[in-house]
């Protein structure tokens, strides 16, 4: 039923794909913006979204009409604009305060962290793996998301602001970059 090898295969596989590291300098400004980032809540809806592609991934698309490409092709416009507000300054996603809108689900949870790279990821381990090792690589990434995303306010204090901005200003253009050639591929 468990095996440790699958798990740790299927756990990296979902690191890579997830890339919360790389994701830092986007939250960071996000949070610089002054978007409030819940670490609880981004952790837990991500896992809710990643555990319902692995079990109905398929038929939720389906369920709409939505092919695969669809959905990524959604989650590359919001990269997109995120990647837009990152190099031009321009504000997206803004927090509502009177409805306590927060950045935790959107973007953060969807599609940075379960976007649609990860959830099509999702779905198609289940060829390879089995569902409790597919499980457990899930768990184990939520517990790597939730430290990161507790720990960027220190993390945001120990960089310095040149560094920050500098950061800043690659990682949009690289996001746009992302953006375009995942547009470009499920065109």
């Amino acid at each position: 039923m468990f095996s440790i090898n699958a798990i740790l295969t299927t756990s990296l596989i979902l690191f890579s794909v997830i890339d919360i590291i790389g994701s830092l300098p986007v939250i960071l400004d996000m949070k610089q913006k002054g978007v409030r980032i819940h670490p609880v809540t981004s952790t837990i809806a991500a896992g809710v979204m990643m555990i319902a592609f692995l079990f109905f991934g398929t038929a939720i698309l389906g369920l709409f009409g939505l092919k695969v490409s669809s959905f990524a092709l959604a989650g590359s416009l919001i990269i997109f604009f995120i990647g837009l507000e990152m190099v031009l300054g321009i504000r997206f996603f803004r927090d509502n305060e009177e409805k306590g809108a927060t950045g935790s689900i959107v973007p953060v949870a969807f599609p940075i962290l379960a976007g649609a790279g990860t959830l099509t990821t999702v779905i198609s381990l289940r060829a390879s793996f089995s569902i409790p090792n597919i499980i457990m690589a899930i768990l184990i990434n939520l517990v790597l998301i939730y430290m990161v995303l507790r720990s960027t306010g220190w993390i945001e204090r120990k960089m310095p602001a040149p560094v920050k901005s500098t950061l800043r200003k690659i990682f949009g253009i690289l996001l746009i970059a992302i953006a375009v050639q995942m547009f470009q591929s499920n065109w």
